[in-house]
């Protein structure tokens, strides 16, 4: 059992998918998470466990992401083989056998419509055991706020990737903060600074995925 759980953590820092998954190549043929995972709950593993091993192995990936040891096509395999697992773990939240981290708002701010590292994080988030609810792109400052309304637990991230909206994310920035003071708020995206992050009013800046999953973690601790 304990071999097995081991192996869908390792699947998910190579990235292997499925049996069918031509990536990573020394794995071709082998079984992916998909498999692995369906296997695990046959044997009567507990979803948790598997959770423990999937959270373990999107660390390993997102640590030497961080390290600029792997780019962002292995992170988005990683993130592919851990929502592979998470379509077999779903109906275990939906009943409350497992529980979600928290709820983590997620969006690109108004007149962005750039959305490759905005679903980067969201994938990688949501692969840590966060709930995700991403809200698209060109998102107005109303828009956060209703999410904010239907779950006043959550955190928001802002993602923007041209120069020319950060005025927008700031205004959405004090606009959360203004409705919503206890909300915590992490901004990101290419023309973004931890200096641009704390002009804003934001709680957080986050120069990659892992440190948007490091951020949410932290608050959890709290």
């Amino acid at each position: 059992m304990e071999e097995l759980v081991g192996k869908i953590g390792e699947c998910i820092e190579r990235g292997k998918v499925n049996k069918s998954s031509p990536y990573p190549k020394d794995m071709q043929g082998q079984d992916g998470t998909d498999e692995l995972t369906r296997q695990a709950l046959d044997s009567g593993v507990g979803p948790e466990e598997i959770l423990q091993a999937c959270n373990a192995g999107m660390k390993r990936i997102g640590d030497r992401f961080s390290r600029n040891e792997v780019f962002v096509p292995e992170l988005l395999m990683a993130a592919k083989a851990m929502n592979a697992v998470m379509a077999h773990l779903k109906p275990y939240f939906q009943t409350g056998t497992v529980k979600a981290k928290g709820r983590f708002v997620i969006g690109t701010v108004a007149g962005d419509l750039h959305d490759i590292g905005k679903n980067l994080v969201a994938m990688v988030i949501e692969g840590n055991g966060w709930e995700v609810v991403d809200l698209g792109v060109d998102v107005k400052s109303a828009k956060f706020l209703d999410a904010i309304r239907q779950g006043p637990e959550c955190t928001v991230g802002l993602s923007a990737l041209l120069t020319t909206t950060m005025a927008n994310m700031s205004k959405t920035v004090q606009e959360i903060k203004t409705q919503f003071p206890s909300i915590r708020v992490i901004v990101g995206g290419a023309p973004l600074t931890q200096r641009a992050a704390d002009q804003m009013g934001a709680d957080g800046y986050a120069p990659n995925p892992q440190g948007a999953v490091a951020f949410l973690n932290a608050g959890r601790q709290k």
